[in-house]
């Protein structure tokens, strides 16, 4: 099985440090070979952190590339072994890759061989495709809350800020016209596809390219979800 043929995504929680911990127990057992994980912190208010289930504002991200079998099997694991349908657990949700080299492809096509021979759960129905998307604005430190704030207004409900460091050619990026300010914060945002344009559009006027901020705003395609509140 070569890349083309090999459907993978990329496997995504953000919940709060310890049930993060449970889950890289969790992706440990089942032999996944890539993991990231890194600190954040949530935007939304105390009462909407309630009703998203997300608790403190303390978060972890934890980031993994698996074959997409795989990833069904460990979105349930992750529902069932997190009770992710509970308060203060978060959400998980998956997208799809369409290139990576090829040793992790080795790596990966072994993963899926194991991943057949676990045991499918009965509760299948989590992993009905949902309609959602993820947000990415990549801006200026200091604009993180303003710009959810414009998200907000929108109809978004809550994001995580991931802090982070531009590591690109300076040169390329002062012809382009962007800032090179070494310190950037990353906002993500999970929505419903139908509400993507309006929010990017709103971070966008306000904290775009030619703003201060110098903000670049991106989406990405969700395919599965859980913990996701409605």
């Amino acid at each position: 099985m070569n890349e083309k043929q090999l459907s993978l995504r990329v496997l995504i929680l953000i919940t709060t440090p310890k049930l993060s911990e449970k889950a890289i127990a969790l992706f440990t057992k089942g032999n996944v070979p890539i993991q990231y994980q890194w600190n954040a912190i949530g935007t939304a208010s105390s009462k909407m952190m309630d009703i998203l289930g997300l608790g403190s504002p303390d978060k972890s991200i934890l980031f993994s590339v698996m074959p997409k079998p795989f990833a069904d099997i460990m979105l349930r694991k992750l529902k069932n072994d997190l009770k992710m349908e509970k308060i203060n657990s978060g959400i998980a949700f998956t997208l799809p890759l369409s290139g990576v080299n090829n040793l992790l492809v080795r790596m990966l096509q072994n993963l899926e061989e194991y991943s057949d021979a676990l045991p499918a759960r009965k509760d299948e129905n989590i992993m009905t495709e949902i309609k959602y998307a993820l947000i990415v604005a990549i801006i200026n430190p200091g604009f993180s809350e303003e710009a959810m704030d414009a998200a907000r207004e929108a109809g978004a409900q809550g994001g995580t800020i991931v802090h982070s460091r531009r590591i690109g050619n300076q040169e390329a990026m002062s012809f382009w016209g962007m800032s090179i300010q070494e310190e950037k914060e990353m906002l993500f945002i999970v929505t419903p596809k139908e509400n993507k344009l309006t929010i990017m559009q709103s971070i966008g006027e306000k904290f775009g390219i030619h703003s201060e901020a110098k903000g670049i705003v991106l989406s990405l395609p969700i395919d599965s979800v859980i913990g996701m509140n409605e």
